[in-house]
């Protein structure tokens, strides 16, 4: 069998994406036939090398799932939690071995697909994509044109100026001092729609992405997951690299 990079490897087994598993060998969480291994460009025989993670050995999965959740709020997307709080994985009860791809911070619900192709992973959550992730937002105060301009244009969230947006209007409330809006960005800044708002003045109520791309989960109770579709795979995974 052909020898492939170990990381490469990991990927195709599930793992994580291919820059996430270069983040574990680096940091000495892989063993290669015994052995802790840290070289990135290491190639392995998956015939007849051991490779193992958190203590257990890793295989390529036969079948490849890919899973639409519709996340509630205070449940984290990492695949291990320091704190032990509820986890995205403990709503999706698969006997395959599944992670996130990307995440939703623990306050925000909505839309987040979870699969054990490390290649769809990769390829997904590349920057080159430029993957849209629909967001509704709901702030404290009244947004003003200029501020739904200022956030159009892109704002400085601390050392990165974000990518031009498209923001909408969706309804302002003068009583109770709020507004909804909606926000479509190809970015996936850690908190980047929080520190947008933070960046004009506005705090965050309550933040829910309905869609990655064109799959939305509208017509899905929080806490559900479906299987994504064939077509829906395949759109996302259109844009070669």
């Amino acid at each position: 069998m052909e020898k492939i990079r170990i990381q490469k490897y990991m990927a195709e087994c599930g793992i994580a994406s291919r820059r996430k598993c270069e983040e574990y060998i680096s940091q000495g969480k892989i063993k290669l036939n015994g052995k802790i291994v840290k070289e990135l460009g290491i190639k392995i025989d998956p015939s007849k090398d051991e490779i193992e993670f958190d203590g257990k050995t890793i295989k390529r999965e036969k079948k490849r799932i890919y899973i639409l959740l519709n996340k509630p709020i205070d449940y984290v997307t990492t695949t291990k939690d320091q704190f032990d709080r509820k986890n995205v994985l403990d709503l999706v009860r698969v006997k395959e071995r599944i992670v996130p791809v990307g995440r939703l911070d623990m306050y925000t619900s909505g839309a987040l697909i979870l699969t054990n192709d490390g290649e769809f992973i990769y390829k997904v959550t590349h920057p080159k994509h430029e993957i849209n992730k629909t967001y509704t937002v709901t702030l404290k105060g009244i947004i003003t044109n200029e501020d739904v301009k200022k956030l159009q244009k892109g704002v400085d969230i601390g050392e990165y100026i974000t990518k031009p947006a498209k923001v909408k209007i969706l309804q302002t409330n003068k009583e109770k001092q709020t507004s909804r809006l909606e926000i479509i960005i190809h970015e996936g800044k850690n908190r980047q729609i929080r520190r947008m708002c933070e960046s004009i003045g506005k705090k965050v109520l309550a933040l829910h992405r309905t869609k990655i791309g064109e799959i939305s989960v509208k017509d899905m109770k929080i806490g559900k997951w479906r299987y994504l579709t064939n077509d829906e795979i395949k759109a996302l995974m259109k844009t070669n690299i």
